[in-house]
């Protein structure tokens, strides 16, 4: 199997060939390419997993829209008829984690299992005044993007890896996007949609996230999911896609391929 990444078009990345198609989507910092820790640990002659773009992000980034979880979520459908895949998994990570959630609420029928990573809960994000603030001026400043980065990796990790996730923010969403983002995650609630759900989830949040850890999940997600299963990942933070990709990766598709 070669397991290097097939950009398949501007909208998405796609690795591996196998029958179970899995949507992953990215985080506000994210993009189709902050996956790349990932995916060399990616079985892809089980799984077919696809890497989109939000629009105002990646190759997307030109692409116009309101910048809403509803939208994210029509365009990950809409996709997904372009793939043929009538039934899919999701992945989510944060911000992902909302998108995933609506796209489940849209389509049940549709989907096979849900896997969150530091996922965003389906009611929102409370925030403080002050910590508003710093995440409001992450569109417009390259400082407080490290400082989100930083808290929510809990204060572990040196600084040139922070600046890595921040470049890569910097270089693959708008900026007007981005914030537009920031009001979409953290306060659209919906969760009156899948709450009494019965769908398979799983749900990983690392040891270090102060924000979308442990006991956020189980006021969120564990009311709201019958069938949850959580995880909580020792040595990482919000980003484990890149703290610990390889563990990441076991956990996801061992969950996966009892579904």
């Amino acid at each position: 199997m070669d397991y290097s990444r097939h950009v398949v078009n501007d909208d998405y990345v796609r690795v591996g060939t196998g029958g179970h198609v899995v949507l992953a989507l990215h985080g506000w910092f994210g993009s189709a390419n902050a996956w790349e820790a990932l995916t060399p640990h990616l079985d892809g002659d089980r799984f077919t997993y696809v890497f989109p773009n939000y629009r105002g992000y990646g190759a997307r980034r030109d692409v116009a829209g309101e910048h809403s979880i509803a939208e994210a979520a029509a365009d990950v459908l809409a996709l997904a008829d372009e793939l043929g895949a009538g039934r899919f998994s999701l992945v989510g990570h944060s911000m992902g984690g909302s998108v995933m959630q609506w796209v489940y609420a849209e389509a049940p029928e549709r989907v096979r299992a849900l896997v969150g990573v530091s996922p965003v809960p389906a009611a929102g994000v409370p925030f403080d005044e002050q910590t508003w603030q710093l995440f409001s001026s992450a569109a417009d400043s390259q400082e407080s993007r490290k400082a989100i980065i930083d808290f929510t990796t809990g204060n572990r990790h040196p600084g040139h890896w922070l600046d890595r996730l921040v470049r890569h923010s910097l270089d693959n969403s708008d900026p007007a996007a981005f914030a537009d983002y920031l009001v979409a995650w953290a306060r659209t609630d919906f969760h009156d949609r899948i709450a009494g759900s019965d769908v398979p989830i799983k749900v990983i949040v690392g040891e270090h996230d102060p924000a979308l850890g442990e006991q956020t999940m189980l006021a969120t997600f564990a009311q709201w999911y019958p069938r949850l299963e959580l995880e909580v990942m020792p040595d990482a933070g919000h980003y484990a896609p890149d703290e610990v990709p390889v563990t990441l990766a076991n956990s996801i598709e061992v969950f996966l391929d009892e579904h």
